[in-house]
């Protein structure tokens, strides 16, 4: 089981930290977006945001929820441009967050949610070096799974910099993963193919060569990052490695599917306002 990294003391966390961990965790309450939080913190303080996230992250553990994972963003030069930084970032996967496969997600439950394609990687052993290789990847990893990932934000209208995504758990809202395994044993994950439908019509596509080269390097990166941390990925943690093309929005009804070469393929509906589901 995952731990959570530099555990904060009550007492010792600056006021900013709690002042912008609860009013993202107020919004997720609430379903209403709060104010961006980077007003708080210094511009570019990445550090501090990351103290929010394990704050909120903490609370959650604290009230019976289950990490399983963590989710890699910021993979795509274009987003890391438009942000201003030079490395993705990571959050955590709860398992409540996980939508079962052909699943639907019930109206209401995110704010305004975007889906991306991604490869995701489920461990056997440990990856606990902080100069984790990409043969330390290979060798950790049990199987891969196409997924899809819901991306949402408690910040109002997406007005995300570097310090607001990162604080608020990496904007992650969702997961879903396919249901059958595939070892790595000669897929080459830099090589996948990936096509993304919205209702039968492709919205987004892309490969595995557009996550930071390959799939595989954005998982020694989180490996090497959280090992530096003192919260090393665990035997069985899920690893979403990031999108491989362009995220889409998603509305009330829609349904989404995406095929990845060697892969397979994993779908998702959304409720339409009406539904109970």
């Amino acid at each position: 089981m995952p731990t959570v990294p530099d555990r904060l003391h009550p007492d010792a966390v600056p006021p900013a930290v709690v002042q912008a961990a609860d009013a993202l965790a107020e919004a997720a309450r609430t379903a209403t977006a709060c104010p961006p939080v980077r007003s708080l913190f210094d511009d570019g303080d990445v550090e501090t945001a990351y103290a929010v996230q394990r704050l909120n992250v903490q609370r959650g553990v604290a009230t019976g929820r289950r990490v399983v994972g963590r989710k890699i963003g910021l993979t795509s030069p274009a987003v890391q441009r438009q942000l201003g930084v030079d490395q993705p970032d990571f959050g955590a996967l709860f398992a409540d967050m996980a939508v079962p496969e052909g699943g639907t997600v019930p109206a209401g439950r995110l704010l305004r949610p975007k889906v991306e394609a991604e490869v995701a990687l489920v461990l056997g052993s440990d990856l606990p070096h902080r100069d984790c290789t990409l043969v330390d990847v290979l060798r950790a990893t049990d199987f891969a799974l196409p997924a899809l990932e819901i991306v949402d934000s408690r910040v109002r209208d997406w007005d995300i910099s570097i310090v607001d995504t990162v604080a608020d758990n990496a904007s992650c809202g969702l997961f879903v993963l396919g249901g059958s395994p595939v070892p790595l044993t000669g897929c080459t994950l830099r090589s996948v193919q990936m096509t993304l439908t919205r209702n039968g019509e492709v919205v987004s596509q892309g490969s595995g060569a557009d996550c930071l080269g390959s799939p595989l390097n954005a998982a020694a990166w989180l490996a090497s990052s959280l090992a530096a941390m003192g919260d090393p990925l665990r035997a069985g943690d899920v690893v979403l490695t990031g999108a491989l093309g362009p995220m889409v929005p998603a509305a009330p009804g829609d349904v989404f599917e995406t095929r990845i070469s060697n892969l397979g393929s994993v779908r998702v509906g959304f409720a339409s306002g009406g539904d109970d589901q």
